[in-house]
C-alpha cells in the first residue's frame, strides 16, 4: 500500500472512530453515522442467525477431545485480554497442563499467494498452523504471527503458540503434534466450531459496551444479552471501586455469575533492544514522548502521567498499526524538538519496532501485568476447574 493510499485509509477509520464514539456532530458525521446504523442493523442480523444455525444443531462444533478455555470479549479491541490470556495460560501450566494457545493472528503477514498455490498443488490436506512458538523457541517475528501471539509466545516459555484462522484444525494439531491436553481460545468468544468448557469474557470497566449498538454503529459484536454465555465474567481496568448499575447488567443477563476484578499495573520500563530495565520512579519528573497505537491510548498515557513523566510530546496511531521509516523519523524529530529524555511506548507496539531501528534517544516501553482485585477465589477456582474437571459443571449457553 503506498504511503498516501495508507494515510487516507488511516484517516477514513480514526473518522469513523470519532464518529463511532460521538466525538463530532457535524452533518457529514450524523448522515455517516445514519449509514453506519443501517449496516448495524445488517451485521446484528447476520450474528442471529449464524447463533441460531449453532444452537439448532444446524451447524455443529467439533469436539477435540480435550480440555478448552475460552477467552474473549462482546466488543472490538481495547479491554487488555492479551494480559489476562497470559496470566491464565500461566497459572495452567504452572498446574502441569500442557497449554496450547490458539490464535487467528490478527492483522499476521499472510503467506504469499503463490506459496498458497504450491502447497495446494503439491499436498492432498491443508497447510498445518503457523508456529509462532514450540514451546522452546519463539519461531516467528510479529508481522508474521501478530502483534499478540508473538507477546504471549514470547512471555509464556513453555507454552505452544499457534496461529491460524482455522483453530479446529490448529487446536487438533497442537493435541498430536505437541501432546498439548488444554487449548486456550485467545479472543475466541465468537469462534464457534470449537466450544469451550469454560468460557472467561472480559469486560473493560471504562467502557463496558461502548454505544451500545453492534458493529459498525458501536464496537458491540454480539448483543449484550450474551452476557448470558459466560461461565465467569473478568472485569478489567478497574480502579477498585464498585460500579452497581454494570454489577446489576451482568447478574440481569447471567444471575448468579463470579465475576473477577482486575486491574492493569504497570510493573517497569523495558529499554528497547536492551537488557536494561528502569523502576517506575525513572519516569518522575521526566520529559517523554509518548506513542502508541492500541484501541485506548488514553489509558496508556494516564500510566505515563500517574507516574510523574512529563509528556511533552505524544502520537497516537490505528491499533495495530505497523510503523514505518517516517514514523520513526517524525517522533525522532519531535523528540529532538520538544527535548524529550527519552520516548516511551507500549508492549505491544514495541514488538512492531524492527530491532535495528537507530534512536537518536531511547526509548522504553512500558511492562503492564494483571492484578485481581476481587474474586481472586473465583480465579482459581476457574483454574482448577480446567486442571480437575467435575463432573455436572455447568456448560455455556449458545445464544
Amino acid at each position: 500500500m503506498s504511503s498516501w493510499l495508507k494515510k487516507k485509509s488511516n484517516a477514513l477509520e480514526l473518522y469513523t472512530i470519532d464518529v463511532i464514539l460521538g466525538r463530532r456532530a457535524d452533518t457529514g458525521a450524523a448522515v455517516y453515522g445514519a449509514f453506519l446504523q443501517v449496516m448495524s442493523y445488517l451485521f446484528s442480523g447476520l450474528a442471529q442467525l449464524r447463533f441460531w444455525l449453532y444452537r439448532h444443531r444446524i451447524l455443529h462444533d467439533q469436539p477435540l477431545g480435550c480440555l478448552v478455555v475460552v477467552v474473549g470479549n462482546l466488543t472490538v479491541g481495547g479491554t487488555g485480554k492479551t494480559p489476562v490470556v497470559e496470566k491464565f495460560a500461566r497459572a495452567l501450566q504452572e498446574r502441569g497442563r500442557k497449554v496450547a494457545i490458539l490464535s487467528r493472528g490478527y492483522k499476521s503477514k499472510a503467506p504469499p499467494v503463490w506459496m498458497k498455490w504450491w502447497w495446494a498443488l503439491t499436498h492432498a490436506d491443508e497447510p498445518p498452523p503457523r508456529i509462532v512458538s514450540d514451546g522452546k523457541n519463539v519461531l516467528l517475528d510479529s508481522e508474521q504471527s501478530g502483534d499478540e501471539p508473538y507477546m504471549l509466545a514470547r512471555n509464556l516459555p513453555g507454552v505452544v503458540v499457534l496461529v491460524d484462522k482455522n483453530r479446529v484444525k490448529s487446536g487438533a494439531y497442537a493435541i498430536k503434534r505437541f501432546a498439548c491436553d488444554t487449548l486456550v481460545l485467545d479472543d475466541g468468544f465468537q469462534y464457534l466450531p470449537l466450544k469451550g468448557q469454560l468460557n472467561l469474557l472480559l469486560v473493560d470497566k471504562t467502557n463496558p459496551f461502548g454505544n451500545g449498538h453492534l458493529l459498525p454503529r458501536g464496537i458491540l459484536r454480539e448483543p449484550i444479552k450474551h452476557l448470558r454465555r459466560a461461565s465467569y465474567v473478568f472485569l478489567t481496568k478497574s480502579n477498585g471501586e464498585r460500579d452497581h448499575e454494570l454489577e446489576a447488567l451482568i447478574q440481569k443477563y447471567n444471575p448468579g455469575v463470579d465475576v473477577i476484578e482486575s486491574a492493569h499495573r504497570p510493573k517497569y520500563l523495558q529499554r528497547f533492544g536492551s537488557d536494561e530495565r528502569q523502576p517506575l520512579s525513572f519516569l518522575k519528573d521526566r520529559r517523554v514522548v509518548a506513542f502508541c497505537g492500541i484501541a485506548t491510548p488514553e489509558s496508556f498515557e494516564k500510566f505515563l502521567r500517574d507516574l510523574g513523566a512529563k509528556i511533552v510530546g505524544r502520537e497516537r496511531y490505528l491499533d495495530h498499526y505497523r510503523y514505518g521509516k517516517e514514523d520513526f523519523a517524525e517522533l525522532s524529530e519531535l523528540a529532538r524538538r520538544e527535548d524529550a529524555a527519552c520516548l516511551i511506548t507500549t508492549e505491544k507496539d514495541a514488538v512492531r519496532i524492527p530491532e535495528d531501528q537507530l534512536w537518536e534517544r531511547p526509548i522504553y516501553y512500558l511492562r503492564l501485568e494483571i492484578e485481581i482485585l476481587h474474586g481472586a477465589a473465583d480465579f482459581d477456582e476457574a483454574v482448577s476447574r480446567i486442571c480437575f474437571p467435575q463432573v455436572g459443571s455447568r456448560p455455556p449457553v449458545m445464544g
